[in-house]
């Protein structure tokens, strides 16, 4: 049996498992601490308000605290249809535009001390007019984390009290 090593010695860079700056301030808008320690509680508000908010739950499991659902939307937008009309008239080639996006979202939830915390994330997968993924980014938008987590506060309130 023979062994072939390649490529460069040295190993791992030695900052290779730093954070950046940028994903501490993503986890920070991704997450929020709950004064709670019924994290299943906490999970099954996370869930109906998911469900509420248009996903379908597609996979879940309460002993890890991980929920992943998604939905689907139309991606087209007006200006991008305008511009490749254009490119049309003036080249005379068909250009593809955005038509349809999946936006998934994950949950998970954690014990901390006497408190749960919960991450939420929210990407998005886009096809073009062809079936090719034309975009897959994260959704960092500040104002969709801070409305997912008002209304996650007010369902577990609600959740907490029985109404």
């Amino acid at each position: 049996m023979y062994f072939v090593w390649g490529g460069c010695g040295g190993g791992i860079p030695k900052n290779a498992l730093l954070l950046s700056p940028q994903s501490l301030e993503n986890r920070q808008l991704q997450t929020r601490r709950f004064d709670s320690s019924d994290e299943r509680r906490i999970l099954a508000a996370a869930v109906g308000l998911a469900q509420d908010l248009g996903y379908n739950i597609e996979n879940s499991d309460a002993k890890l605290g991980v929920v992943v659902g998604s939905k689907d939307r139309d991606a087209t937008e007006a200006g991008q249809v305008v511009g490749a009309v254009l490119i049309a008239v003036l080249t005379g080639v068909a250009t593809p535009v955005d038509k349809n996006q999946k936006i998934r979202i994950s949950i998970v939830t954690h014990p901390v001390g006497g408190s749960t915390a919960v991450r939420v994330t929210f990407q998005r997968i886009v096809w073009n007019t062809q079936g090719q993924v034309s975009k897959l980014q994260f959704i960092n938008d500040p104002a969709i984390y801070q409305e997912f987590f008002e209304k996650l506060s007010k369902s577990v309130f609600l959740e907490a009290h029985k109404i």
